[in-house]
């Protein structure tokens, strides 16, 4: 059964009427609920880790984790940093059924990968979302990351399956624990259906916001496993470690 909520009314409501601004409550003079001067007061994500986007005081460098152990993925792609006003608008996207905020994002997240596309990052072959538990996926009534593959595919001209990656058992929520109980928690928790199809592709793995890793890390590693030549994270967010500024 299908437990997705078909939000395509709400969206296009949305996105094609006369918009103030979200934050500011001005005229947005742009087809998105958002002036031009609040987007580029966003939390844009510069300087950052070259292969899982953690927030650094320089770009380009290598994370001390991503030194000591090179992850599964190949690249994060992440527009922010997750910090006020985009944590308040991916909580009410993802918690309180606000999804024309999720499009908003979507959006200009699809700007952020078409530059980094012509600054030389590889187009993957396939979107992916991070699947559900079925438990938390009938509590919630729909997965915001398949929601987001979504809104990222059509534009971006890729294709996006939602059913190939599955949560095999229910898990606690990361969001209670710290990054090795994290790893426990997702040990064993997906698994692909029609493995067979994954081999010699780049797939990109699409969620709202990347903290640890480790959902991103199981599942790149379940991926290659399987054939997958590359794997790449596509996110809104980033967090950065704890007791980082």
């Amino acid at each position: 059964m299908n437990c997705q909520l078909n939000a395509k009314a709400l969206v296009n409501i949305c996105i094609n009427n006369n918009h103030t601004c979200l934050l500011c409550d001005d005229p947005a003079a742009q087809p998105w609920p958002l002036c031009a001067a609040c987007e580029r007061e966003l939390p844009w994500l510069t300087e950052q880790c070259r292969c899982c986007a953690l927030p650094l005081a320089l770009d380009g460098l290598l994370c001390a984790p991503c030194t000591r152990r090179k992850p599964a993925f190949s690249r994060v792609i992440a527009a922010w940093h997750y910090r006020f006003p985009v944590d308040t608008l991916v909580s009410r996207f993802k918690h309180n059924r606000q999804w024309p905020l999720g499009c908003l994002l979507a959006e200009l997240l699809v700007q952020a990968l078409e530059h980094r596309y012509g600054e030389g990052l590889p187009r993957p072959d396939l979107l992916l979302p991070v699947p559900l538990a079925k438990a938390r996926l009938r509590q919630r009534g729909y997965n915001q990351a398949a929601m987001l593959a979504r809104w990222l595919a059509k534009p971006l001209r890729l294709p996006c399956d939602e059913r190939l990656l599955e949560r095999t058992r229910d898990t606690r929520a990361q969001q209670a624990l710290d990054a090795r109980a994290r790893q426990g928690n997702l040990r064993q928790a997906f698994a692909v259906r029609n493995a067979d199809s994954l081999k010699g592709l780049h797939l990109a793995v699409v969620d709202d916001v990347l903290t640890t890793g480790a959902t991103a890390q199981a599942i790149a590693q379940l991926l290659r496993q399987h054939g997958a030549r590359r794997v790449d994270v596509y996110c809104l967010a980033r967090t950065p470690r704890p007791g980082q500024a």
